[in-house]
């Protein structure tokens, strides 16, 4: 002898009220902007290790090689961004007061 499933009914369907689901990200609007913040400080990073050039290929200016700015500016500014980036990354977001 076969067994039946008892399906419900049509009624019981409607009358069970789906759960709402809300989407909840990983990150905020605020790590985000901390996001963009450490970003654009890499790229500024990036851009003072450019520099200073020569006009003319045949003179070596180690002053322009050799600078503050490039040696030690820029790769702090480019570690320091992307420590941030781990800081915007990770940061939780605040409990919400209700």
């Amino acid at each position: 002898m076969a067994t039946v499933k008892k399906t419900p009914t049509i009624a019981a369907k409607k009358t069970a009220e789906p759960a709402k689901k809300t989407a909840v990200f990983a990150l905020t609007k605020e790590n985000y902007k901390l996001i963009a913040i450490g970003f654009a400080v890499m790229i500024l990073g990036y851009i003072l290790m450019i520099g200073g050039g020569s006009d003319d290929l045949d003179v070596f200016r180690e002053d322009a090689l050799f600078s503050f700015q490039r040696i030690t500016l820029a790769p702090i500014l480019i570690v320091g961004g992307f420590l941030f980036e781990i800081y915007a990354i990770m940061k939780r977001p605040k409990e919400q007061q209700q």
